[in-house]
């Protein structure tokens, strides 16, 4: 578990490299002794799913209107993952309502103190 999350979750980072001969791997990150390493695969479906549950969430704990927002979002999202015509932003709205929103592209998140990667960070005003 990221201890700057307030939900279990893990950073993404790209496999860089495979050397089959001598099965090894690298990735575009430093690890430590003994660090976790689960592989995954992201495509549109997840991602929505993903997005979805967070979002709904999100929206059980809203005790007053959303005043407004700033979303950051994944280079590695956008297009790849939720079409062409800013779905990924449509359907923050088709969730949690019609409120003014802000955000831009990027290659890297940060959420608290962590650095994020394939992600998206939206931060609300309330």
């Amino acid at each position: 578990m990221n201890k700057n999350s307030d939900l279990d979750d893990y950073s993404i980072r790209q496999i860089i490299g495979i050397d089959v001969e001598e099965k090894i791997f690298a990735i575009g990150d430093y690890l430590q002794h003994n660090d976790e390493i689960i592989f995954c695969r992201r495509d549109g479906n997840s991602a929505i799913e993903d997005m979805e549950r967070m979002l709904l969430d999100l929206k059980s704990r809203l005790r007053t209107p959303i005043k407004g927002g700033v979303y950051v979002s994944c280079l590695g999202r956008g297009r790849q993952q939720f079409g062409e015509h800013s779905e990924e932003v449509r359907f923050i709205h088709s969730v949690l309502g019609d409120f003014p929103l802000v955000g831009f592209f990027a290659n890297g998140e940060i959420h608290k103190t962590a650095l994020y990667g394939f992600t998206g960070v939206l931060t609300l005003f309330v």
